[in-house]
Formats: C-alpha cells, structure tokens, sequence
C-alpha cells in the first residue's frame, strides 16, 4: 500500500498568516491526510491543534527548537497539545558543518536532546538540507558521520530535493538509511539552491525510483515546497493530485 501524504506547513505559511482556519480546511478539503508543524502563523498551538482534531489531520511529526535550556518545557508542551511524538530538529546552520569537529559537536547536542525526548516519550528525528550531504575537506560526508555518531533511536527525515541538489541520488540515499528514515520531504523544482520550487512532477526529480526505494520503509510523504514559481495553493494541490494519481501515494480523495 502506498505511503500516506502529508503537507507541511511552512509550504504555505503566508496563506496560513492570513487566514489560518479557512486555510487548513482548503487543505483537509485537497484530501491530505497529514500535517508537518514548524510554527503557528495567524494562530495559536492550542487554537491549530483543536482545529487539526476537527478536521481529523494526523499532525505527523513537527518541526522545533531542541527540547533544551529554556526552551524545554515549551517545547514539550507544544508537543503534547499536537498529540505527536516525533520533534524535528529542522536544521544547524551550514557552517557547523564545515569541518568534522564541528559535525561531531552537532552530533553531541543532538544526542542530548535525544534523551530528553526519549524521557519524554517521544522520538528525535534530523531533517537535512543540502549540506550536510557536500563532502568536507576530508572528503567525508556529514550524514556519514551522523549514521556513526548518532544515537539509533535518532530517526531522519531525508529532503529528497536537497540530496538532488547536493548531487547524490535520492533513491540511493533513501535506501542506505532504509528504516531510520520514516519520513520524506517530497517536493520539485530545478534542484538549485536558491531558484523557486513547482509542483510535484514539473522539475527535475525523477520520482519512480526514488519511490521504489521508498516502498517498505518510509511511512509518511511530506509535501514541502520552499518558495514557489506559480500559485502556491494551486500548487499544493496539484502535487497531491500527482503523487496520489501516479499511486506513490494515498490520500483521502482519489
């Protein structure tokens, strides 16, 4: 059975900053089964998670500061009123990524913060952008030294359009992390870094492979387009209409 599709929500964070209710509803109306959180434009954690509950959206996961500090107990808190378990570290900047001192000074936090959500009853995951998979001057790659040094309950969450951007193959990726990589982020464009993204099945990305490595492994699809060359609403849906009429994916409507 194909994996089910979700949205994230920094995909249309300016719609959301305008009217947040009747945007989710526009969503669930697309047949999205999921959301992916990463802040709360136009609203409140309280107001979107009894609104996701309404609307019957799993939130599958939700991008967030590191449980640690001062930030911990709002954290959790958030994480609680979602009624999810998976916290995403979204990113550390590139340039703690330049050298193998500072990919293992990452990886060190990172397995803090692991066993505070451990403790917790929740699951840590690594969502990558395109640095962390460009060789340092050693030749190395940083998510090379993540699959040695993290914890294994440290789950990833592979941004296929990033590894294209990067120059390595997604599938190939997506099959090497294999079960510690649940979650994709799908999305398409010209796999550069800075021109905007499409909708799914109008860039570069060659999805049937990377879906035939996804099978069996991945759990949840995550939609994501960064900025955008048309209409962003628009397309939202028609990637959803994509990955769900190619069968890479399921949703609430066919």
């Amino acid at each position: 059975m194909p994996s089910p599709i979700a949205l994230q929500l920094y995909t249309i964070r300016e719609a959301l900053q305008q009217d947040f209710e009747s945007t989710i509803k526009k969503v669930a109306a697309m047949g999205y089964i999921g959301l992916e959180t990463a802040a709360f434009w136009g609203t409140t954690p309280q107001q979107a998670a009894q609104l996701f509950r309404d609307l019957g959206l799993v939130v599958t996961s939700a991008h967030m500061p590191l449980p640690l500090g001062d930030k911990q107990n709002e954290v959790l808190d958030i994480m609680a009123l979602l009624g999810c378990q998976r916290l995403i570290c979204a990113h550390f900047p590139p340039e703690q990524y330049q050298s193998i001192n500072g990919i293992k000074q990452v990886c060190d936090i990172l397995n803090e913060a692991n066993e505070v959500t451990l403790a917790n009853g929740l699951s840590l995951g690594v969502h990558n952008h395109w640095w962390e998979f460009e060789p340092v001057g050693s030749g190395r790659y940083p998510y090379q030294i993540w699959l040695e040094r993290l914890n294994p309950a440290i789950f990833f969450e592979i941004d296929t359009y990033w590894v294209k951007t990067a120059g390595l193959d997604p599938g190939e990726i997506v099959t090497l992390f294999g079960a510690r990589a649940p979650l994709l982020h799908i999305k398409d464009g010209p796999a550069t870094t800075s021109a905007p993204m499409v909708a799914l099945g109008e860039g570069v990305m060659d999805f049937p492979p990377l879906m035939d490595a996804a099978a069996g492994s991945v759990e949840w699809l995550i939609v994501e387009l960064d900025h955008c060359a048309t209409d962003m609403m628009k397309a939202v849906e028609a990637s959803y209409r994509y990955l769900v009429e190619e069968g890479f994916a399921r949703g609430h409507k066919s």
